[in-house]
């Protein structure tokens, strides 16, 4: 083992790297201890039960949808055989490629009164009445769509680890198959399926794009509105505040949800369950509903922008955006691999450290990942400012003159606060694969002479490079996709697909949004097709 002092270099980096990951979170609770009275009373006497209201049933709402939809999906490819199952179990992860403001866009441009649809009915059956698409309940069902995958993959996993032992017991003592699934199956797969959930509930808190577009009022709206619409600064970093409660309080909720709960198999001859076989209209309705479901979720969008894209591309297939793609994918590459670096330097201090400080402090700065990305953005803004402003001073008071901006407004903002948002992405992956690392490994490297940094090298890389080479896809697509923050953080002049998208759905230019989108969809299908290959996921070791 190495000698303390020759371990302090990677504690005091890791420190002051997750001092400095952790400043925006603080910069948002430090505005609670100062409460300014006069931008609560505004909110208080116009918009805030409203937007209190708005936020909490569009999350319980989204949690409930995609709790229904991912486990019941998941329930029926594990413990039932119908036509295309195998296909369904990958399938039904397609719509995690799909953002939540481009499937957004596109049923409103289709369903909306002015949409084809609503235009066919009227012209062939006469229906004049159309309900208003711009609803809760529209808002609810899309982002449940694209969300439900979460609650679906952890729910199979923990259906096709329990024992079909203990089904089989149930069974025996006169269960029905849906009191096997309420009353035994649910209870044990309570774990995967809450944090499928919370997850769900993180995402939704975080959704920009698609309450935006259906001009559905939250908090992440609000916080838009305050800053760019009304350049209320306060009021914005207040919201946030708020805000930032929400996440921390589903955080909490998750991490309580797992502690001191342990499942274990009661037999050491464990055999997977399973599948019941169905036939004739069963078979036919367990087709049908996840076609149904992974249809209106993936296939038919990407189906309308393929048409859209093919109608525009030779006005919207230019240099400019050539540009767009090229400033997004090479932020998000940049972004992935700074936060791949920090990850792996972080998660390799953990194995060294092995202090529950050290956890804890990993754990901490991690929180990013539930927090809302204009939460984030707010929180990066101010200290940021607050630094810029510093050095301007400084530099005036000795050589007379004025810097300009120097974070904010620049790339480093930017991408401090993809950091900061994506940083568990990054860390986890590389954290797990570390864990199975055997630590003989390490005493090996370091009785042969080798120092830290060449054990990690040689031995450690090789062996969690797929969680490296997954964390950086995963950061990738993510950076892509990310709206708020990008929105709210970008240099002057600088646009990316996830801008392009937003600019030209806020004018109902539906048809010039469809390009970027499916470039967006597209490069995003990539990491879900590399989930679904994975071998923890879908191998013949887990086969039926």
């Amino acid at each position: 083992m190495l000698s303390r002092s020759r371990r302090f270099p990677w504690i005091w980096i890791s420190i002051v790297l997750s001092v400095l990951i952790a400043i925006p979170i603080f910069a948002i609770l430090y505005s609670l201890t100062d409460i300014n009275v006069n931008t609560w009373v505004y909110l208080w006497e116009t918009r805030l039960f409203t937007l209190i209201w708005n936020t909490l049933r569009l999350t319980l709402c989204v949690a409930l949808l995609s709790f229904l939809l991912g486990t019941s999906l998941a329930w029926l490819v594990t413990m039932y055989d119908f036509p295309a199952k195998k296909w369904f179990e990958g399938l039904l992860l397609l719509p995690l490629a799909m953002p939540g403001y481009v499937i957004a866009f596109v049923f409103l441009s289709q369903w909306d009164i002015s949409g084809p649809f609503p235009q066919w009915l009227r012209q062939n059956w006469g229906i004049t009445y159309w309900p208003d698409i711009r609803s809760f309940f529209w808002v609810s069902l899309l982002l449940s769509l694209v969300l439900y995958p979460y609650v679906y993959l952890l729910s199979r996993v923990a259906f096709k680890e329990q024992n079909i032992s203990i089904l089989e017991a149930a069974r025996c003592l006169g269960t029905s198959r849906k009191q096997l699934f309420w009353k035994v199956a649910l209870p044990m797969a309570r774990p995967s399926i809450f944090v499928g959930t919370s997850f769900v509930m993180m995402e939704t808190l975080a959704d920009f794009g698609t309450v935006g577009i259906f001009s559905y009022d939250t908090f992440t709206t609000a916080i838009y509105q305050m800053w760019y619409g009304l350049f209320n600064q306060q009021a914005a970093i207040q919201l946030a505040s708020f805000l930032l409660l929400f996440a921390l309080g589903i955080f909490y909720l998750e991490e309580q949800s797992r502690k001191n709960i342990h499942y274990y198999q009661t037999s050491r001859n464990f055999r997977p369950p399973k599948p019941f076989p169905l036939f004739g209209w069963k078979a036919s309705i367990a087709f049908l509903y996840p076609t149904l479901v992974v249809g209106f979720a993936f296939f038919y969008p990407v189906i309308i922008l393929c048409i859209w894209a093919l109608e525009s591309y030779q006005i919207n297939l230019d240099s400019r955006y050539i540009e767009w793609l090229m400033n997004t994918m090479g932020i998000a590459a940049v972004a992935a691999v700074i936060t791949m670096i920090i990850s792996l330097f972080l998660a390799y201090g953990k194995r060294i450290v092995k202090k529950n400080w050290y956890e804890n402090m990993t754990r901490f700065i991690c929180m990013g990942y539930a927090l809302p990305g204009s939460v984030v953005a707010v929180g990066v803004l101010v200290p940021l400012s607050f630094f810029d402003h510093w050095i301007n001073q400084v530099y005036e008071q000795y050589w007379q003159g004025e810097l300009g901006l120097i974070f904010t407004g620049t790339m480093f903002g930017m991408l401090f606060a993809y950091l900061v948002r994506f940083l568990s992405v990054g860390f986890k992956p590389v954290d797990t694969h570390l864990q199975k690392v055997t630590p003989v490994l390490d005493m090996a490297g370091a009785s042969l002479g080798a120092n830290r940094k060449k054990i990690l090298q040689k031995i450690h890389f090789p062996l969690i490079r797929g969680g490296i080479f997954t964390g950086v896809l995963i950061i990738f697509v993510d950076v892509m996709k990310e709206m708020p923050a990008t929105l709210l953080l970008r240099p002057f002049g600088v646009e990316t697909l996830a801008t392009r998208i937003w600019e030209m759905t806020a004018e109902s230019y539906w048809e010039d949004a469809a390009l970027p989108a499916l470039t967006i969809v597209l490069i995003a299908t990539l990491p879900v097709i590399l989930l679904i290959r994975m071998k923890e996921y879908y191998s013949s070791d887990y086969d039926l």
